[in-house]
């Protein structure tokens, strides 16, 4: 910090007060007067974003917005009438000089550092975790003075932060809850929760002299576990068919545990794999049997029309049989018991000698 302080070579009186602030973070700087005199007639130099309070005998004074002063009686009617000048505008007087730095503070972070109980519509109870940051700055100096900084001689963001994270993170609970926003739809409202929970929380910032002026959402996490089951629930949507993808896997389990013979539990991974792979198979062969049959029965029969003719009950059996199927008679050429000529397929009678057969 810069101060610039012009004293008198005959006197140890302030003629210049100001504040030169080359700091980050200063939310307010008490001018060193201690043992110290305030000349009357001396000037006080205010800069922008900057505003300079005057404590008299332990009470708030005056205060000054930016620009350049000369402190004497004219322009202090506040400390004429507490007696800063009970000696004559002539004499010097003391006072405690408090400038409050009124930019904004910006990139101040924020997170829940508890989980965050929410009832959702889709996975029921879930608890939530968030963090973004802020930015403040003082619109009331002498609220600040006296709710938040007191006779500090310096004071900083630091000092108050833990407060103001706190009350952060118990207003973003609460108008998380009010909102009623279902967890996955969370992302898409981002800034309008931001901007609820901005408005809701100015109140409670103004009885510390401060303005919130932005509160931004950068991210809000559900548990692993409900992570976990999201990322199942959209690789389901992508897959389609479960049937045909349990298929699939097994499918790829038996070819692992083929390519893997000694693999131990794996083995028995596959197996499992395979018995369930070998089942729907069978299923679907069994199918194709049943409709073989129903539908290519007639086909089988008539694909026989071409063999040969029982001669005791006259079925038709394939070229190669050698006993028939229906009664089980010899089959190939009958030849006459009698003369053992040759009979012609389904005859009665030998047509050599007349013998029955």
């Amino acid at each position: 910090m810069g101060i610039l302080d012009r004293l008198s070579p005959s006197s140890q009186f302030i003629e210049v007060i100001e504040w030169l602030d080359d700091s980050h973070n200063t939310l307010l700087y008490r001018f060193p007067v201690k043992d110290q005199e305030i000349k009357n007639g001396a000037q006080l130099i205010v800069r922008e974003s900057q505003a300079a309070v005057f404590v008299h005998e332990g009470q708030i004074a005056d205060q000054f917005p930016p620009g350049r002063y000369t402190i004497d009686g004219g322009n202090t009617p506040i400390l004429s009438k507490l007696g800063a000048w009970k000696y004559g505008f002539n004499s010097p007087f003391k006072a405690e000089v408090y400038f409050v730095n009124t930019r904004q503070f910006t990139d101040l972070k924020w997170g829940t550092p508890n989980p965050v109980m929410m009832r959702d519509t889709d996975f029921g109870m879930v608890r939530l975790r968030a963090f973004g940051i802020y930015s403040i700055r003082v619109v009331d100096p002498q609220a600040f003075i006296k709710e938040v900084a007191g006779t500090n001689a310096h004071f900083i963001t630091e000092d108050i932060e833990g407060q103001l994270k706190r009350t952060l993170v118990g207003g973003f609970s609460d108008a998380l809850g009010e909102s009623k926003i279902a967890a996955l739809d969370l992302a898409s409202n981002y800034d309008e929760l931001s901007k609820f929970t901005r408005v809701k929380l100015n109140d409670e910032f103004k009885t510390f002299g401060l303005e919130l002026t932005k509160f931004i959402i950068e991210n809000i996490s559900l548990p692993q576990e409900v992570e976990a089951a999201m990322d199942r629930r959209t690789s389901m949507g992508v897959i389609g068919d479960a049937g045909r993808y349990a298929q699939f896997q097994a499918a790829d389990a038996m070819r692992d545990a083929a390519q893997n013979p000694g693999g131990g539990a794996g083995t028995g991974v596959g197996l499992g794999a395979g018995f369930a792979l070998g089942n729907a198979m069978a299923g679907a062969m069994s199918d194709a049997m049943k409709q073989s049959r129903e539908g290519g029965g007639t086909q089988q029969t008539g694909g026989q029309t071409g063999g040969v003719a029982c001669p005791q009950c006259g079925t038709q059996n394939a070229s190669n049989t050698k006993f028939c199927t229906e009664c089980g008679t010899k089959l190939g050429k009958a030849t006459c018991a009698n003369c053992q000529a040759e009979l012609s397929p389904g005859a009665k009678f030998c047509s050599e000698c007349g013998q029955k057969v």
